[in-house]
């Protein structure tokens, strides 16, 4: 994947933009990437990818899955896992 590639599907978010906003922010927790457009906020997939992303942006890769593969990753995580959070705890049941 290159920094064009969207990391955030539901809000649209590519890498370059939580990168840079990385870069400039140096968030204090991984949970401050939602204030990059939401991302992060959406349906949970890219929540582990924001933390590495906010842990150290310039050493941040996702050079071994394609932008299609990534895609194809997420639509299985939407179909079979709980919508993911950043502190760790699972969604309440309904």
């Amino acid at each position: 994947m290159n920094l064009d590639d969207k990391i955030c599907y539901c809000f649209d978010v590519s890498m370059r933009k939580l990168v840079h906003f990385s870069r400039r922010t140096k968030p204090q927790c991984p949970s401050r990437m939602t204030d990059c457009l939401g991302a992060g906020t959406g349906c949970g997939w890219c929540i582990p990818f924001l933390t590495k992303i906010a842990e150290d942006p310039d050493a941040f890769e996702l050079n071994t899955l394609t932008p299609e593969e990534y895609a194809a990753n997420r639509t299985d995580y939407i179909k079979t896992s709980p919508k993911n959070r950043f502190d760790g705890a699972q969604p309440e049941a309904t």
